[in-house]
């Protein structure tokens, strides 16, 4: 949450640090600012609220030059989106600006204890205090007066500080929150996030907590927060410009779904080595896996849903039993773990402020760790024992697909990788498992071909639930007085069973995240126990019945669902006759694939429903409202 941007050297930064900003903006949007050093005793400062296009076009009529900067895209924590609240921030004299990712946990007791000084607040962001604390203790010595100023800090944090004293210089330092340093020739850069870094370094340094960097044109050095000299790998990403944009889609998100078939193919290939399963990056003893008693995964949103999925498959391939909790509520209570548990921890970003939590919860009780996630050298990654790299590319829209697939990717290969350890798979099975898993990226390549051809009958469709969505709102509350006292109709219910329960949840979170609609994912089980009271005429209810061992039964809930009205759109294996007796609103066809695998091919349709209906309904889909790519606070 929230994006920093930093550069230093001989061209211009305005220009830069926007462009940067741009390639950080799914990280917060609410407001943007820059702070430029102009090269003699003053910083100048431009901030507004809104999209990143608001301060470019402020900056048009108002360019600020100089050679060193710092910008920050806000996601709102303390204090509402607006000027006032937007970064950078300035101390009280106005030589000091701070940009800032995290929370400043003990804000209002320095806050305080600042006013009680005679200070005087501008807005009511808790980073300002980090300003201000920096300018108090500033005696010409930037860095002294940054370390000092973090000493009383207590919360998480990546910064980064200009003094208009200090020409050609920007401290910064992390706690808890993402910070990289990008190293170029003569002039170096500061992001939150690689992809901002790509258009001018592949070469780039990964900070650890307590780091203090100071860079300058000519070089970068790095201390801990008592001054003493820390050494840190430089790293070149294999990432290049063009996975980080568009290349011809309407949508980031669009973009990303018709991914998903290289990426998992590419996961698979990297891998499979025949029958036998490698992850040679997985630095953890195989032993300590081989005896294990229990798994465990946390996670958050989509890779909380990406977990569930995989209890299902590493409890029948393993024989181990497999509890899933949101990072939240794991790190909040007393888990049971010892040296026999696997903790597997997964995360697009790697930042993920609760998984990171429960990951050092984790490592505190003595459990074997293993982390799933998709940027390099990030700090879940640094932190476990064992990391398997999803190598998905940037990954822009806010609303996650294809880390969510290539995670699942990894975790099937992952419970081979232990069904394998302890010998619960005989070779017919693996044999044939492994063959089934190598038919997933072609089947899924065939949805998405099947959704190019058929484009304008899913945008007629959508066309079609846009007005039948809003005249279902308009005779709602028209047609019965009552019903004023109740929520308005006009939702999404999402139904699955077993494996492709999971499904129903990542489904029915895509659609609400990006179209603002609300929609719930249930066990089709669990319907009768309450969301069967929410059906009449106007509610959508996808239900995910593809060929499996319980496919009677969700025939069943579907049926119940159109003795009410219901308006069902089904998601079935192509040639199933047994679902047009019901008359199905829409029909959504996948191919045939063992149960197992099934999950891999389900969520796609459901990515481009969500996609559809979204892109109808005018949203802005890349980057939906009040949501950031990566939750790098509580």
């Amino acid at each position: 949450m929230c994006g920093i941007f930093g550069y230093t050297g001989q061209r211009q930064a305005q220009d830069l640090v926007l462009q940067g900003l741009k390639h950080l903006e799914y990280r917060g949007y609410d407001s943007s600012g820059i702070a430029v050093q102009n090269g003699g005793s003053s910083i100048s400062i431009e901030k507004t609220h809104g999209k990143i296009r608001n301060l470019e076009e402020l900056l048009k009529t108002h360019p600020i030059k100089g050679t060193t900067a710092i910008g920050h895209t806000r996601w709102a924590t303390h204090g509402m989106p607006s000027r006032e609240n937007a970064h950078p921030h300035a101390d009280s004299s106005s030589h000091i600006a701070v940009v800032h990712n995290g929370i400043i946990e003990n804000f209002f007791d320095l806050k305080k204890t600042l006013e009680g000084e005679g200070v005087k607040f501008r807005s009511e962001t808790d980073t300002e205090v980090v300003a201000h604390l920096i300018g108090k203790y500033y005696r010409g010595n930037l860095e002294n007066a940054v370390r000092r100023a973090l000493r009383e800090i207590k919360g998480t944090y990546a910064i980064a500080v200009l003094s208009s004293a200090e020409p050609d210089k920007i401290v910064a330092a992390r706690w808890d929150s993402p910070l990289v340093l990008g190293v170029g020739e003569r002039e170096n850069y500061l992001a939150s996030d690689v992809a901002a870094l790509l258009d001018h370094t592949q070469r780039v340094v990964y900070l650890d907590n307590g780091d203090v960097v100071t860079i300058t044109p000519a070089g970068s050095s790095i201390n801990d927060l008592n001054g003493r000299p820390v050494k840190r790998e430089t790293v070149k990403i294999t990432w290049n410009v063009a996975q980080a944009k568009k290349g011809g889609y309407e949508h980031y998100m669009l973009k990303e779904i018709f991914e998903q078939p290289g990426i998992v193919g590419a996961i698979l290939s990297e891998r499979l080595k025949g029958q036998k399963v490698r992850f040679d990056e997985l630095t953890i003893k195989p032993a300590r896996l081989a005896r294990a008693d229990k798994v465990v995964i946390i996670a958050c949103g989509t890779a909380y849903h990406a977990g569930l999925v995989a209890k299902y498959f590493i409890e029948e391939l393993t024989d181990l039993p497999v509890w899933v909790d949101t990072s939240s509520e794991f790190r909040y209570r007393d888990p049971k773990l010892d040296k026999r548990t696997v903790v597997i921890t997964i995360s697009q970003s790697g930042e993920t402020a609760d998984t990171l939590a429960g990951l050092r919860e984790a490592r505190k009780k003595g459990a074997a760790t293993v982390s799933v996630c998709n940027v390099l050298g990030s700090t879940i990654a640094r932190e476990s024992e064992g990391v398997i790299y999803t190598h998905a590319g940037p990954e822009i829209a806010v609303a996650s697909t294809k880390a969510y697939t290539a995670q699942l990717t990894v975790l099937y290969l992952l419970a081979l990788y232990f069904a394998q350890l302890r010998g619960t798979l005989d070779a017919k099975r693996t044999k044939r498992l492994i063959s089934e898993l190598l038919r997933v990226p072609a089947l899924m390549q065939r949805i998405l071909d099947r959704y190019k051809k058929d484009r304008q009958e899913w945008a007629d469709n959508a066309h079609d639930f846009n007005r039948r969505y809003h005249e279902a709102l308009s005779k709602y509350v028209e047609s019965d007085p009552q019903r004023r006292k109740r929520s308005p109709s006009g939702f999404f219910l999402y139904l699955g069973r077993n494996i492709n329960y999971p499904t129903a949840l990542e489904g029915a979170l895509k659609l609400k995240e990006i179209s603002y609609i609300p929609a719930e994912g249930y066990p089709a089980g669990e319907m009768k126990h309450g969301p069967i009271a929410l059906i009449d005429e106007n509610p959508w209810v996808i239900c995910i019945a593809p060929k499996s061992r319980t496919y009677d039964k969700m025939i069943s809930n579907i049926q119940e669902i159109r003795a009410r009205g219901g308006c069902i759109i089904p998601v079935v294996t192509e040639g199933d006759t047994e679902i047009h007796r019901l008359q199905p609103m829409y029909l959504i066809e996948i191919p045939e694939i063992d149960e197992l695998f099934s999950p891999l091919l389900t969520i796609v349709p459901l990515q481009l429903l969500a996609y559809s209906v979204a892109r109808e309904f005018g949203e802005d889909i890349d980057q939906p409202r009040n949501l950031a790519k990566s939750v790098t606070v509580e």
